[in-house]
């Protein structure tokens, strides 16, 4: 049904909401359903589980008004009943359709589990889901059987400098299948650092590297795979291969590692007649590690020699006679724990764009992209002669040589060594590289494009916000950060994926998760970090910088650990999961409590270790700025961001129940903000401090400026920026945060624009006009020293992400909800841009904003998805009226030169006459 409705300047049109997959009863039809956001995940730890859903309907306005769930041992009981089923929560009367607690009998370990959902709409619709299934962890240590093994060689750990060389390890076990059919079989397992599992020949998963990093002394993921078709009756076999990764150190000095890697595994299988068998990794298991992975360092690459293949060694019926027993290894100290977010896959393939012959008998592969992962490469190679590829983000000058300074200790260097003349295929196990230039070297002839493959390497999770706008220096910008994002997502979020560091530094994601939640799902990741960051503290309530804590840094400040509350605020606000704000309040109180103990004196932080990182500086060759006056005050920094989450820490204590504790933050929070001000700002100037852009915005953003001087503040943030900064980017790490959204709130929105749209120094554009195809770690990247000038970083994004969905597109959280289960949408119209097309896939369903402008003629294309509400806010100088009889529309109002409508789900189409 289209309706079309024309009133003095406006045209609404209802379209209505286009549909995905399950349909229902009445023409609903079911998206994702998910158990602890995952769809059909293996192996929860969760006792109590919480399921999600979400839908469309080819109506407008649509509100779920009833939900029923219910939960059984089989998919046949979900029909019949009987003691196979566990919950049935009946019809509930609710539009909850997130986290949706189970609370049935309790459930059992390594079991599988089925349910559906049934929805009721206000609309007279319903629907009942397709069936949904998901299998349960092994909740206690008693579940396990197998014991940790590996091969015991320190003598064969060879460090080399300061790097460590240690060859990978291949275990096996072959074990009999009985006649009976196998009705489900289960491999749980955990091999750290990397590791890669086989059953009949056949790799388990699709998993890159295996489990993910973690620190190993508080807890060590293993992952579930059903595997019950590889089994068969009669001979099977087990394998695993056994890599380094961030469980041996990758440097013997400065860098923390938990000893020579090892395996955990236990395969149990049910039969058909009821019985059970279980293979675990023990003492009968055989072992070698004379395989053709002789190397395997992240940092510096894989070494590889195929005359040491070992053959068809994960299929029954394998000489093995000289191998070794496994050996029996010392359990890491932390507990066994089914890891809490998807591994690292191959996400993407990309092909070169050249290959080009320079002296030497050296290639130079250009992928057209920086990108993270690594390269699959068919060539043709002579026996015995190593055939050698090195990585790098850019070349030297003279367009024939890798710069490889930035690179720092890593040697980003993979070599196959052939075991006979003619091509071969191969990519490696165990690492990866940053990079957008390879060399390739000892190779018979020249290849070109079609022998080389990327494949781009981060962890699963779904692309979910799509960008574009008239400008397009602004969507290489946008582009850029996508790069950058996703090529430092491992298991964490990283500094940096191409030099001897890639670690998680906890300041470049303090606002940088929010923006990139945009982007990327990225909610299971954050979740688990958290508990990384978590399980990294001391015991008296440090917060290790670095985590999970491979460096060791506890600098007891405030403006790098502020990450780990604004991450669980934006899992919360983005995702509406509060299950960080909860599960993590103790260990916040802790640090709150430790930091007031030994960091605050006369309600004053006074600890600060990195300042506004990466200021501008004056000189090209600067890493940081000498300027006395673009640097900022740390006990201003501190003292600003504690500030800020003790706001949060109010919230946390009331969701947590707890208002004494939200009432002890209140106070504390109230004498912070007014020893502040009479230390730092200056009532006749308007100025904090030493009048620093960073210093002003962040007392202006994080609510600190007495009322009444707030556009006095702004004046010296606009007068800084445009007299000092000659308009372009007037802060470091902490200041970036909330430039675009600061200015753009309190009436700077040009200058916004001009900043994002510079092509000169200091600026996003200026990376682009110097081929980046990411964003730089500084923003002169090209001239610095070398020590630091990582190609893909993401901390100088800032808040510019958020700044284009949030204000360019108009697609926002309501501040009255979470999830963005109301949406506000109040885009900006800078005056060179003439239009924004954006969505982004919201836990609820697409939220679209497409808008066109002419001058004060305006088209804007509107989706919102069901069982959500918008308020949608916009100038009335376009001359916009709204129907408020028309379907969907649910109210309508015009307030201070703004026409505001409240609008149900659907597809709307505004347009001026």
């Amino acid at each position: 049904m289209i309706k079309k409705i024309f009133l003095l300047s406006l045209l609404l049109l209802w379209i209505g909401v286009g549909c995905t997959t399950d349909m229902g009863i009445d023409g609903i039809m079911f998206g994702d359903l998910q158990t602890e956001m995952r769809r059909n995940p293996e192996g929860l730890g969760a006792l109590k589980p919480r399921f999600s859903w979400r839908f469309t309907s080819k109506k407008p306005d649509v509100m779920q008004k009833f939900y029923q769930i219910e939960v059984a041992a089989s998919e046949k009981a979900l029909e019949t009943g009987g003691s196979d089923l566990y919950w049935n929560s009946g019809r509930v009367e609710s539009d909850a359709s997130l986290f949706v607690e189970y609370a049935g009998k309790p459930l059992e370990s390594g079991k599988k589990y089925y349910w559906r959902v049934t929805i009721w709409t206000n609309r007279d619709e319903s629907a009942q889901s397709d069936v949904q299934s998901w299998s349960t962890a092994l909740f206690n240590d008693s579940d396990w059987k197998a014991e940790w093994i590996g091969i015991n060689d320190p003598e064969n750990l060879k460090i080399e400098g300061n790097r460590t060389i240690l060859p990978a390890r291949y275990l096996r076990r072959e074990f009999e299948v009985g006649t009976s059919k196998v009705v489900r079989a289960t491999l749980y397992i955990s091999g750290v650092g990397s590791s890669a599992p086989y059953i009949n020949g056949k790799q388990v998963g699709n998993d890159v590297f295996g489990p993910l990093p973690a620190w190993y002394d508080a807890s060590v993921p293993y992952l579930t795979y059903d595997v019950t078709s590889f089994i068969k009756k009669g001979a099977n076999v087990i394998g695993v291969t056994l890599g380094n990764g961030r469980f041996l150190t990758m440097r013997e000095r400065g860098m923390l590692g938990f000893g020579l890697p090892r395996l955990i595994a236990q395969l149990d299988i049910e039969y058909a007649n009821g019985e059970l068998a279980t293979v675990t990794s023990d003492e009968s298991w055989t072992a070698t590690n004379r395989g053709p992975i002789l190397e395997n360092n992240e940092f510096d690459g894989e070494k590889y020699d195929a005359r040491l293949e070992l053959g068809k060694w994960t299929e029954a019926g394998y000489d093995a006679s000289n191998w070794k027993r496994a050996e029996r290894m010392e359990a890491p100290k932390g507990k066994l724990t089914s890891q809490l977010s998807p591994s690292l896959k191959v996400m993407e393939e990309v092909k070169p764009v050249s290959v080009k012959a320079v002296d030497g008998g050296r290639y130079i592969v250009d992928m057209g992209q920086n990108m993270v992962g690594w390269l699959q490469v068919c060539l043709k190679g002579k026996k015995d002669t190593p055939v050698t590829m090195r990585f790098a983000e850019v070349l030297k000058p003279n367009g024939t040589e890798l710069y490889v300074d930035n690179l720092r200790g890593a040697r980003a260097t993979d070599i196959y060594i052939p075991a006979g003349d003619g091509r071969f295929t191969w990519e490696p196990t165990f690492v990866y590289h940053g990079f957008r230039f390879a060399e390739i070297s000892g190779v018979v002839d020249a290849p070109d494009v079609a022998d080389f493959t990327g494949k781009v390497v981060y962890d699963e999770m779904a692309t979910i916000g799509t960008f574009e706008t008239s400008n397009e220096l602004v969507n290489r910008i946008h582009k850029n950060a996508y790069w950058g994002i996703r090529g430092n997502y491992r298991g964490m979020p990283t500094d940096c994926p191409q030099r001897d560091e890639r670690l998680g530094w906890l300041g470049d994601r303090a606002t940088g998760a929010h923006g990139e939640s945009f982007l990327f799902n990225n909610a299971l990741m954050y979740n688990k970090w958290l508990v990384d960051i978590e399980e990294s503290m001391s015991e008296d309530g440090s917060i290790s910088v670095v985590s999970p804590r491979y460096w060791t840094i506890f600098n007891d400040d405030v403006t790098w650990p502020s990450a780990y509350f604004y991450i669980a605020d934006m899992l919360y606000r983005q995702f509406g999961d509060s299950k960080s704000i909860k599960e993590r309040y103790p260990s916040m109180k802790k640090w709150i409590a430790h930091m007031t103990a030994v960091q605050m004196k006369d309600y004053i932080l006074v600890k600060d270790t990195y300042g506004d990182w990466c200021m501008p500086p004056e000189k090209p060759e600067l890493i940081h700025s000498e300027d006395p006056s673009r640097k900022t005050n740390g006990e201003v920094l501190s003292t600003t961001v504690f500030y800020s989450i003790l706001q949060l820490m109010q919230k946390f204590a009331e969701m947590n129940g707890l208002p004494e504790d939200a009432a002890e933050y209140r106070d504390l929070a109230a004498k912070i903000k007014d020893a502040y001000n009479k230390k730092f700002f200056s009532a006749e100037t308007a100025r904090y401090d030493n009048n620093t852009v960073t210093a002003n915005i962040l007392s202006l953003q994080l609510g600190l400026v007495p009322e009444g001087y707030e556009e006095k503040v702004f004046a010296n943030i606009v007068e800084k920026t445009e007299v000092d900064c000659n308009g372009h980017v007037s802060a470091g790490v902490l200041g970036i945060q909330h430039l675009m959204r600061g200015l753009t709130q309190h009436g700077g929105l040009e200058l916004a624009y001009k900043i994002v749209t510079n092509e000169t120094y200091p600026s996003w554009g200026y990376m682009v006009k110097n081929g980046a195809t990411t964003i730089w770690e500084l923003w002169n990247g090209d001239t610095a020293n070398p020590a630091m000038n990582s190609r893909n970083h993401v901390m100088l994004l800032g808040d510019l992400l958020i700044w284009f969905y949030e204000n360019l597109a108009g697609i926002k959280n309501d501040p009255s909800s979470v999830g963005f289960k109301k949406i506000w949408m109040e885009p900006v119209f800078p005056e060179k841009l003439y239009y924004v097309n954006a969505s982004c896939e919201s836990p609820y369903g697409k939220i679209g904003s497409d808008w066109k402008r002419d001058g004060d003629k305006l088209t804007w294309k509107i989706t919102i998805p069901a069982n959500t509400t918008a308020t949608v806010k916009l100038p009335l100088k376009f001359g916009v009226k709204v129907d408020a009889n028309q379907a969907g529309v649910r109210n309508v109002k015009e307030d201070n030169g703004s026409l505001i409508i409240e609008l149900g789900s659907g597809a709307y189409l505004l347009q001026s006459r």
